[in-house]
């Protein structure tokens, strides 16, 4: 009788140094792979848990170029994505843990695998905070917004919640003026954070109405918000709104804690830019809103991120060995 002859099947070997790894996977991620890939840039993007960044979570985009008839944000975010991989990026839906960008090859870790490049270009993003009223994330884009700008038009002739009381809040609720009926600015306390300018500007118009020491405790809605419970913190007392939005404005939180002994952050935890988009150490850049806090729009992170691409296909070059 012949024996049995058993042969093992070899894994292929995963693929660790790359030109360029991007980490993060919104817009800016994926306009920064294209570029590279397509100057022939031997590149990696690590998506990270949530590939498409907060574009996965939205509906309608309205002020992205090139769609005339608005386009769905997952939907937006997967054309991007085929459009890296077809110029030849490799993407891994895989999270990064840990960097080192003390040395080079820089080095990123992943829970599954270590890489290893000679640039990087960080487009993690930045997340906004939650208010953690009863309701948030089941009408979170279905009525509850955390952007004036890319929101606030589908939303005319309504009344509008801001909840918040900084510059940020003033400023949102100033916008919403130009298509709500009236904004209910909702703030904690009985004085406002915000810099005097924007707090006279927000005072003195007549279409925004303020309620002090009051905190959203619930959202209401059938498909999509229709009424806002707010709470009193001194008395305890509640008073419903019927509204139809709820503007979220209490700040962002970069994503950023990876880098925190790696590169220089700003006392808010956003990504400190030398010189257009290259950070503190040499070699590394970044694109988007891990950086930027003014603007956050989808088509400002695509551009930063094709500017990352490009100064980092310069760096590149510069330093060949």
């Amino acid at each position: 009788m012949q024996a049995e002859i058993r042969t093992e099947t070899k894994k292929p070997e995963t693929k660790r140094r790359f030109d360029v790894i991007i980490i993060g996977a919104g817009p800016a991620g994926y306009t920064a792979a294209i570029y590279t890939s397509r100057a022939k840039r031997d590149t990696l993007l690590l998506s990270g848990v949530l590939p498409g960044g907060q574009l996965m979570l939205t509906t309608e985009v309205e002020n992205y170029p090139g769609f005339s008839g608005g386009v769905f944000g997952p939907e937006l975010m997967m054309s991007m994505k085929k459009q890296a991989e077809r110029m030849g990026t490799t993407i891994i839906d895989d999270e990064v843990v840990n960097v080192d960008f003390k040395h080079k090859p820089f080095k990123v870790l992943t829970y599954s695998e270590e890489y290893e490049a000679n640039a990087v270009i960080i487009c993690t993003g930045a997340n906004p905070r939650k208010i953690g009223a009863k309701g948030e994330q089941e009408f979170s884009a279905k009525g509850v917004s955390y952007c004036a700008t890319c929101d606030g038009p589908f939303f005319k002739n309504q009344d509008i919640v801001v909840a918040g009381g900084g510059d940020s809040a003033m400023e949102e609720a100033t916008f919403l003026t130009k298509f709500g009926k009236t904004i209910h600015i909702v703030h904690r306390r009985d004085n406002l954070k915000a810099s005097k300018v924007m707090q006279e500007r927000a005072l003195n118009n007549q279409k925004i109405k303020f309620h002090w020491n009051k905190v959203v405790e619930e959202i209401i809605g059938n498909e999509k918000v229709n009424q806002i419970i707010i709470k009193d913190v001194i008395t305890n007392e509640k008073e419903t709104l019927n509204v139809g939005a709820l503007f979220v404005a209490i700040g962002h939180e970069p994503n950023t804690k990876l880098f925190k002994d790696q590169i220089e952050l700003d006392d808010q935890g956003y990504i400190v830019l030398k010189d257009h988009t290259k950070t503190s150490v040499d070699g590394v850049f970044a694109a988007g809103d891990v950086h930027d806090h003014r603007y956050r729009q989808v088509v400002t992170a695509a551009g930063f991120g094709c500017m990352a691409a490009i100064d980092v296909d310069k760096y590149l070059s510069e330093n060949k060995k």
